[in-house]
Order: C-alpha cells, then sequence, then structure tokens
C-alpha cells in the first residue's frame, strides 16, 4: 500500500512539474512571436514605455499576426488591416469578448465601465442604449454644443495663445459634459474638468501598471492581503471617487438640458438598470469622447509646427471657399484637404496606440494558426498606420495622401476592402465606437476653424535664436498614447480675423447665463443642410450592431 500510495505521489509531483513546465511556453500551433521563458513566457520582454514601438517591431519581425505569451495566457496581435478585417469584423460574432480586466474592471469600475465589459447580456443592453444616444439624428441635437465650444476655444486661443493645450482639453471637456450630463466646463482650471483628467490618467497609469498585469495574468495572486498589494488598494480609492463624481453628475442631469444621463434616466424605467451603471454609461462616454478628441487635436497642433507647409495650403483652401467668413459644417464638402488633415492626424498620432483588447469566445483558426478560446486579441493600430507599403513615408504628415478619399469614419470602418480603411482609431467590430460621426464632426470644426483665425508659428529660443520644432518622438505613455507638452507661437491671421473671432461669441455668448450655462440651448443652427437626413449614416451605424 505505501508503494502504491509512493507512486501516485510520483505521479501527482510529475504531473504538476509537467504542467507547470507548459507555463509561459508557446504551443506549436500558435502563430508566431518572440522567445519564451518558462513560466512567465513573454513577460519579462514585455516593455514599460514605448510599447507601441515594440509591438511595431514585432510585427516587423513575426508578421501581420503573432502571439505573446503572458503567463498563463496568450494575447494575438493583429498588425495588419486585412487580419482585422478578417476577424474583428468579419467573425465579429465570437470576437467581441474582453480579456478579463481584474484590475482596470473589477476593482477601478465595479464591474460598471463598459469599456472593459465582456460580450455579455449586459453590454449588449449598454451598447444598444449607446447606439440610441449617439446616433445620428439624435447627434445633431449637440451640433449647438460644438459651434458654441470650438468659439469659445478660439478665444482662448486669442486671449492665452500659450495656454493652448488646456484650451484644447477644455474645449473637447466641455463639449463631453454637456453631451453626457447636460453642463459647460467653462474654465480650463475648472475642478470638474481637473477631477475628470485626473482620475482618467489615474486609470490609464494603473490599469497599465506591472502589478495590475500581475494580477490579470496570474490570478493566485489575488489572494495576497491589501498591504502586500498596495495597487489594489489604490484601485478601490479610485473607483469610490469616480462613483461619486459621475453619480453626481448623473442625478444632477435630472434639471439640466439636453444629454445622454437625461436619455439614461428615461430609459431606466424600461430597462431597470441601476444608477451606478447609468452614471458609468454617461460617464464613460464622456472621458472617452474628451480624451480622445483632445489628444487628436493636440497632435494636430503639433503636426502644423513640424510641417507648416501643411498649414499654408490649408489655410489657402480655407480662403478660397469661405473668405472673411468663420468656417461652418456647411462647408464640409468644400474643404477637402481639411478633411484630409483630419483624416492624417487620425492616423498619425492615433491615441489608441494598441486600442483595448478583444478576446475571442471560442476557439478558432487562422491563417494556419490555432486561436485559442479566451485569448486576447491586441489591435495594433501604430503599426497599421505607420505600415510603409500602406503609408509610404509614414512618419510624414502628408493629408495629400487621403486626395480623393471622401469617406467618414464609419463609412471608411465598414468598407469591404480594408486597404481602404482610413484609420483604426476607434476599433474594429461590434466593438466599434459608435460616436465616431460626433469626433468627425469636432474635429473638422476645430481644425477648420483655428486655421481660419491662426497662424501656428514654432516659438524661438531665446539663447540661440532658432525656431523651436517639437519632437515628435516624445509620447506619453498609457492606455492612451499622447504628445508630451510642447510650446507654440499662436498669433491672428490678421487683426480683422481676431476681429471677427471676438463677434463670433459675441453672437452666441448671449445664450449664457451668468454662470456661462445655457439659459436655453437652440433647437437647430443656421447651416442644418451640411448633412442630410436620410438613413445612409443611420444604416452604417446600424450594420456595426
Amino acid at each position: 500500500m505505501s508503494k502504491t500510495w509512493a507512486v501516485l505521489g510520483l505521479g501527482a509531483v510529475t504531473f504538476l512539474l509537467w504542467r507547470l513546465s507548459r507555463i509561459g511556453r508557446r504551443p506549436s500551433n500558435y502563430p508566431p512571436g518572440p522567445p519564451t521563458l518558462p513560466l512567465i513566457g513573454n513577460l519579462h520582454q514585455m516593455p514599460t514605455k514605448n510599447a507601441h514601438l515594440q509591438f511595431q517591431k514585432w510585427a516587423q519581425e513575426y508578421g501581420p499576426v503573432y502571439s505573446l505569451m503572458l503567463g498563463t495566457k496568450v494575447a494575438i496581435v493583429l498588425s495588419s488591416d486585412v487580419a482585422v478585417k478578417d476577424l474583428l469584423d468579419r467573425r465579429s460574432s465570437i470576437y467581441s469578448g474582453r480579456p478579463e480586466l481584474y484590475m482596470g474592471q473589477e476593482i477601478m469600475s465595479g464591474g460598471y465601465r463598459p469599456l472593459f465589459m465582456g460580450n455579455n447580456s449586459v453590454w449588449k443592453m449598454v451598447r444598444k442604449l449607446a447606439h440610441g444616444l449617439l446616433s445620428v439624428k439624435v447627434s445633431r441635437t449637440y451640433v449647438p454644443y460644438q459651434d458654441l465650444e470650438v468659439r469659445a476655444m478660439l478665444m482662448g486661443l486669442l486671449e492665452s495663445p500659450g495656454d493652448f493645450l488646456n484650451h484644447i482639453r477644455r474645449y473637447t471637456t466641455s463639449l463631453t459634459t454637456q453631451m453626457a450630463f447636460g453642463y459647460r466646463t467653462p474654465e480650463s482650471d475648472d475642478k470638474n474638468l481637473l477631477e475628470m483628467f485626473e482620475n482618467f490618467e489615474e486609470l490609464s497609469r494603473l490599469t497599465g501598471s506591472q502589478s495590475a498585469a500581475i494580477l490579470d495574468l496570474y490570478p493566485i495572486a489575488r489572494l495576497l492581503p491589501d498591504f502586500l498589494l498596495p495597487v489594489r488598494r489604490m484601485g478601490r480609492e479610485y473607483h469610490k471617487r469616480e462613483l461619486k463624481l459621475f453619480m453626481k453628475h448623473f442625478i444632477n442631469a435630472r434639471t439640466q438640458q439636453p444629454c445622454c444621463a437625461i436619455d439614461l434616466l428615461r430609459a431606466q424605467k424600461e430597462y431597470g438598470f441601476s444608477d451606478e451603471l447609468g452614471c458609468y454609461l454617461s460617464g464613460s462616454l464622456l472621458q472617452a469622447g474628451s480624451e480622445t478628441t483632445a489628444i487628436i487635436l493636440v497632435g494636430f497642433f503639433q503636426a502644423m509646427l513640424v510641417f507648416p507647409e501643411v498649414a499654408k495650403e490649408a489655410q489657402a483652401e480655407i480662403d478660397r471657399v469661405c473668405g472673411d467668413r468663420m468656417p461652418d459644417l456647411n462647408d464640409f464638402p468644400d474643404l477637402p484637404y481639411v478633411r484630409a488633415c483630419m483624416k492624417e492626424s487620425l492616423r498619425w498620432m492615433p491615441a489608441t496606440a494598441l486600442g483595448v483588447p478583444h478576446a475571442v469566445t471560442q476557439d478558432d483558426s487562422y491563417m494556419g494558426y490555432h486561436i485559442p478560446k479566451d485569448a486576447g486579441l491586441i489591435l495594433n493600430v501604430w503599426a497599421i498606420h505607420n505600415d510603409p507599403k500602406r503609408h509610404p513615408d509614414p512618419r510624414r504628415y502628408n493629408p495629400a495622401r487621403w486626395a480623393g478619399d471622401n469617406q467618414n469614419s464609419a463609412q471608411a470602418a465598414v468598407n469591404p476592402d480594408p486597404a481602404k480603411r482610413d484609420h483604426f482609431v476607434f476599433g474594429a467590430g461590434r466593438r466599434l465606437c459608435q460616436g465616431m460621426h460626433i469626433a468627425d464632426r469636432s474635429l473638422f470644426l476645430a481644425m477648420a476653424r483655428t486655421l481660419w483665425a491662426f497662424d501656428l508659428k514654432r516659438p524661438m529660443d531665446r539663447q540661440t535664436g532658432r525656431e523651436v520644432i517639437p519632437d515628435v518622438d516624445n509620447i506619453k505613455d498609457g492606455l492612451f498614447i499622447s504628445p508630451m507638452p510642447f510650446a507654440a507661437d499662436i498669433v491672428p491671421r490678421s487683426e480683422s480675423r481676431a476681429t471677427a473671432v471676438r463677434e463670433e461669441w459675441d453672437k452666441v455668448a448671449g445664450l449664457l447665463d451668468e454662470n456661462m450655462q445655457w439659459k436655453t440651448v437652440p433647437e437647430g443652427l443656421k447651416w442644418k443642410d451640411y448633412e442630410p437626413l436620410d438613413d445612409e449614416n443611420e444604416d452604417i451605424l446600424d450594420s456595426l450592431s
């Protein structure tokens, strides 16, 4: 009997050691990737900074579909437009999940953040609600917000041009606070604005930390007490602060202007979801929309300094079409070069360089490789946007590469030819951002009006007397990447344009009260014909549902 137990014990130990030896190894039928080490796989090779550049290098070495063994889990990295179309779009029914994000979703979001939700019944309900909140027809009620906030941004550039980065962030945040909760953010030092950005930066930092990765990849580590896991304690404290902030704005929206929160409060009676879920849905719309648009605009300002010939060509087009009249959305069809700048900005400085991972819900195969159930799928946006075969001389900001491309972001995203998709900033498949048309509108208005009113010049170094050119490789890491702060000399193109900026602001300032909030939001604008109210754009968005 003792010999039997000894044999069984030896067998159990041998099996355990064999199982442990398999952790971190890449099975022969998986997509290729960098060499692995036992137990940790490729974890030791994961970059702590400039991850998008390392993922691009691996794509160049291992091809458009490669794998990373991350401890007990595997990530499949998609680095070509064809692979994204084939898997995330065409097989979206099984590629719309999310990997388990213990820190990001369970701890820091209480399970409520739609961005991190798995493909479950709650997420499907949230997605349906978001489609209704952000539809083309509904979003037209937000056009007055976009018009007002761009005018406010121009006034900020006129009065304190050195603070242009904050003016951009105030613009995008005030626009989205109105859309989400119905109130304006009139000042760049507004307490709510600062808290929103501080929260989002902390979310990006903590979810991207090595401690969070260990908890995601080695679930057994979650058994450790909080005093050994300070990142979890910080995550819980973060969730309490964020929930309190979102809930305050969600409840206050009961008496505010037209916004998503009011529509959600109406829908709450039908669907019966909690206040916590409702406030996170509206709050997440605010964070994602504000941060992404701000980063793209900051990248645009930087590009105008690095490539001044682009600004001159765009200004020539604007002057030819608009003259001394401030551009509006009716000019969209007649400003193809400005639209090309918008497309190029989305390609050149993509806020979501590595996207938010998808997960496959069942075993699958692609290109002869096995893709196991629950594998994470990483959309390598940076590598696709900077593929020289797709975009020659990719780090050159060149709007001319989009000549003749009249698609908006939604149309390009569902183009059956993946080579004709302009960018991947808004994701893919059923996880595609449903507010793309709103972002297109906000970017176009901000870019066209800024170039109409101002010259963006390189500042002069007082010691050397030379122009200071921003370092385009100096990028801030995180869940979203963005240019590090840089200086610019922003001046009115003429005194008459400066006067026009003031006059245009005065036209709408009378609609605001003493707290710079709307007295009454106008139902529409004189340029309501910029986007025909046909079913085309709605059909495009419906096809993503």
